[in-house]
């Protein structure tokens, strides 16, 4: 991208260049005609893939759909011409009522706190997407779904192919391979064209895996080398990623990784930010030689490398960090082993 700043001053800055649309995007979205509902649309990644999808197609309705218990939120997707429904999918009729659109991104879940409400995390992982697969079965449906699915990999390799058989670790990656059998089994039920986006850390400045090691170094809190190695993709390209497949659902649906094709060390990563912040990094834990890791040679061969590359969004954090500008305040905690959040 020739037109790719070297670092943005405020969170309006960043939002717009992350809902930039490219060529290919539009592209794409043309070979999916048709309104777009964006079911969780109130999470970290959904109001930008909202806009995204609005900016690439200014004529398409888009739908937000979410409990919208910020109503902040709400007012924001509505002022960048996306419509908004308040519905919790948790309710069979209020699902039933929602209009049925061409396209559906499903983007509801729960992680964090899985472990310590087991039976709202299956509900929001499995009854939800049993519920919206039932009702939107006409529909292409990107379906947002997680690497934790996978076993760990040797870190020395790519990491896990599409075909890398679910051996989930902890309930929440159990759950998470719910929603994935139920969306394949009402895609295969109704020949509902599909994806099961298999993501691996979306980062914006203001959260991932980036910003939690970025800040640890500034701070100079230890940085925990438990889970030594990671994929890291910047949000912007996550959210065109998934919009993009939608015009490459298959039936029936099937997994797409989705992530950089970099292993970045946790361990190299905080001394890059270091030398940054003229730091010197503290490390606890020992790298293990396996970790949750894609292989995304599919993904880029539908859309290519991703437009932002690593060394940029590494300059992009530090800038960010350094400056104090804000968090989210929703750690990753990437350093998780044993699947309980």
């Amino acid at each position: 991208m020739t037109d790719m700043p070297t670092a943005f001053t405020d969170e309006e800055a960043l939002e717009e260049f992350m809902t930039r649309p490219s060529e290919a995007l539009a592209a794409d979205l043309a070979r999916a005609p048709g309104a777009i509902t964006i079911l969780g649309v109130g999470g970290k990644m959904g109001p930008t893939l909202a806009r995204l999808a609005k900016r690439a197609d200014p004529a398409r309705r888009v739908i937000g759909v979410a409990r919208f218990s910020d109503p902040a939120s709400r007012t924001k997707l509505e002022g960048w011409g996306i419509e908004t429904v308040a519905c919790d999918l948790l309710d069979a009729e209020a699902v039933a009522a929602l209009e049925r659109t061409e396209n559906v991104v499903f983007m509801a879940g729960m992680k964090f706190g899985a472990s310590d409400d087991q039976p709202m995390t299956w509900a929001m992982n499995a009854h939800v997407p049993a519920l919206v697969a039932a009702h939107f079965r006409q529909s292409r449906i990107a379906a947002f779904s997680t690497a934790c699915v996978y076993p760990y990999v040797d870190v020395r390799h790519q990491g896990a192919r599409e075909d890398t058989a679910p051996t989930p670790i902890g309930e929440y990656a159990n759950s998470c391979v719910g929603r994935e059998r139920m969306f394949e089994h009402f895609s295969r039920l109704h020949g509902t064209p599909g994806r099961l986006l298999r993501l691996s850390y979306a980062i914006d400045m203001r959260y991932g895996v980036l910003h939690d090691v970025a800040r640890a170094v500034l701070a100079e809190e230890p940085v925990s080398l438990a889970m030594g190695h990671v994929n890291v993709i910047w949000q912007g390209d996550a959210n065109a990623c998934a919009l993009r497949s939608l015009a490459h659902a298959t039936t029936p649906t099937t997994p797409l990784n989705l992530s950089g094709p970099e292993v970045v060390s946790i361990r190299a990563l905080a001394r890059a930010f270091g030398q940054r912040f003229g730091k010197h990094p503290r490390f606890v834990d020992e790298e293990a030689p396996t970790a949750w890791l894609v292989n995304t040679d599919e993904q880029q061969r539908l859309f290519g490398y991703p437009r932002v590359p690593l060394a940029r969004l590494i300059d992009w954090t530090a800038d960010w960090v350094a400056a104090g500008r804000s968090s989210l305040g929703k750690p990753t905690h990437f350093e998780t082993r044993d699947g309980s959040y």
